[in-house]
C-alpha cells in the first residue's frame, strides 16, 4: 500500500499564502517517490491580501482554503476534517501564509498565536509517532507548537534566535540540506529562506520526503 502523505496549505503565493513552488515541488517529491498525498487549509480568511506584481496590501478579503484550491487544483479539505490516523505523515510547505494565516509568527515574533486546527494537527501527529515535515519558514511553527525540537530555517540568525527563544534547537544549513530530529520525527530544510532557485527547492523538497519516507 503507498504511503500517504497530508500536506498543509495556507494560502496561494509567497507573501500572503503557501510558497508555490516549494508546495508542487513537495507534491512532485511524493509522487515520483510513489507515495500520495491530500492537501489541506483551514477555512479562515487571510490576514490580508497581497499584491505580488508590487507588493503592496490590497483592499480584498481572500479565504485560505478557497486559495489553497488554487494550487491542489480544486482537490483540498478543510484542515478540520484531518485524522493524523489516515495519513503516515504530514508536511508544511512554506511561504509568509505559515507566518501570516497558520499562525502570527510574521507579526508577533516569538510571542504569536497559532491557528487551533494547525496546533491539533500537529500534535495528534507527533503523539501517534508519525514524521512532521517542515519547509523554509514552516519549522518556526512545528518549534511554537512542540517547543523542545531541532530544526532549520537556513542561517538566519534574527529567525534562529527566535527558535531557540521559543524552545528549539536551530542547525545553520544551505541548499538542499535537511535536518533530521531522529527523537521527535522532523525533517526540515530552508528553501527560500535561503536565496535559492526554483532547482535547489526541489532538492530540498525531494530530501525531505526521501528522508521522511524512510522514517515510516
Amino acid at each position: 500500500m503507498k504511503k500517504k502523505f497530508a500536506i498543509i496549505l495556507a494560502g496561494c503565493g509567497v507573501y500572503d499564502g503557501a510558497e508555490i513552488h516549494e508546495a508542487t515541488l513537495t507534491m512532485l517529491a511524493i509522487s515520483r517517490q510513489g507515495a500520495e498525498y491530500q492537501c489541506f487549509a483551514p477555512d479562515v480568511d487571510q490576514t490580508h491580501v497581497v499584491n505580488h506584481l508590487t507588493g503592496k496590501e490590497m483592499n480584498e478579503r481572500r479565504n485560505v482554503l478557497v486559495e489553497s484550491a488554487r494550487i491542489a487544483r480544486g482537490n483540498i479539505l478543510s484542515l478540520s476534517d484531518f485524522h493524523a490516523s489516515e495519513y503516515d505523515a504530514i508536511v508544511f510547505p512554506g511561504g509568509f501564509g505559515v507566518a501570516k494565516n497558520l499562525c502570527t509568527f510574521a507579526f508577533d515574533g516569538v510571542e504569536c498565536s497559532v491557528n487551533e486546527e494547525v496546533r491539533v494537527a500537529v500534535n495528534e501527529t507527533y503523539k501517534a509517532g508519525k514524521p512532521i515535515g517542515a519547509l523554509c519558514i514552516s519549522p518556526v511553527l512545528i518549534a511554537k507548537i512542540l517547543g523542545g525540537v531541532e530544526v532549520t530555517i537556513g542561517m538566519d540568525p534574527k529567525t534562529a534566535s527566535a527558535v531557540k527563544s521559543m524552545g528549539g534547537q536551530h542547525v545553520n544549513t544551505t541548499h538542499g540540506e535537511v535536518v533530521v530530529d531522529k527523537r521527535n520525527k522532523i525533517v526540515t530544510t530552508p528553501c527560500y529562506m535561503l536565496d535559492a532557485n526554483i532547482s535547489q527547492i526541489a532538492d530540498g523538497a525531494d530530501h525531505v520526503i526521501r528522508t521522511i519516507l524512510g522514517m515510516v
